[in-house]
């Protein structure tokens, strides 16, 4: 009787099957096998993934290199920053980096291959809160999409509007654009939230207007210290577009400055 043998799934499949079914919210790293010198188990286009709980889903070889991309993988998604790194007998290796500045990892294995892998932090998009409906509110929401926002749109309508309550809000942005309709309610509900960015869409006597009227609504000046008008960098924007572009940029600014922190 002939028997028929279970298929074996391909581990760079099962790697690109996580990738396309992940939820969107919990990091992971990506690691990729870009070359290879004398013996190694796992050849140069290899894939893993690695989870933030620790756990390796792929095949990128032995012991000798899933060490090293554990290691390089937990720092990538603690610093939200690519490597690449380099693996190599441990007698070949006499300082911590190459001179073109690529992290050394040593290896033990007895046959003496090396190996560069590519590890790559995939991490959820920072929520953009756009609370208003006019035009610079959709040009916010139409260029911030794809700029690796997570767009939620708000009408400022809502008494307990649902963004307050978004998961990820601490790490989050939020531009008021309501221009005269529902402006304090907005600033409240922001400014008692934890997102550390809040940008009001006005003139500086606008705002400071309504930081009085805030102060007077018990908003904190630790919680005003937050928020951010004119919103956007000075580029002498004039249109709904521009004004988008140069708040845009300011986000930018601040998520860039936040990885290298290694703030959230």
């Amino acid at each position: 009787m002939n028997r028929v043998m279970p298929m074996i799934a391909d581990p760079n499949e099962t790697v690109e099957t996580y990738c396309r079914n992940w939820d969107g919210v919990t990091p992971y790293a990506r690691a990729t096998i870009v070359h290879t010198e004398g013996m190694t188990a796992a050849k140069a286009g290899a894939k893993a993934v690695v989870t933030v709980a620790g756990d390796l889903i792929g095949w990128i070889g032995g012991g000798c290199i899933r060490g090293a991309v554990m290691r390089a993988a937990r720092q990538a998604l603690e610093t939200a920053t690519p490597q690449l790194i380099r693996v190599r007998p441990k007698e070949q290796i006499t300082a911590t980096h190459d001179p073109d500045g690529v992290a050394l990892h040593a290896s033990g294995c007895p046959s003496k291959g090396c190996a560069e892998i590519f590890i790559e932090p995939v991490m959820p998009k920072p929520p953009l809160v756009i609370i208003g409906t006019n035009q610079i509110a959709r040009f916010l929401a139409a260029f911030g999409a794809s700029l690796h926002f997570e767009i939620v749109a708000s009408d400022g309508r809502s008494q307990d509007p649902d963004w307050t309550r978004h998961p990820r809000l601490e790490g989050g942005f939020i531009v008021i654009a309501t221009q005269g309709a529902g402006d304090i309610q907005a600033l409240t509900s922001a400014l008692r939230g934890d997102a550390s960015y809040v940008a009001f869409i006005g003139s500086r006597a606008k705002a400071q207007a309504l930081r009085e009227r805030l102060v007077a609504e018990g908003i904190s000046e630790g919680a005003l210290a937050r928020m951010r008008s004119p919103a956007g960098l000075d580029i002498g924007a004039r249109t709904a577009s521009e004004i988008a572009i140069s708040i845009l940029a300011e986000l930018i600014s601040v998520r860039r400055s936040r990885e290298k922190s290694g703030a959230s």
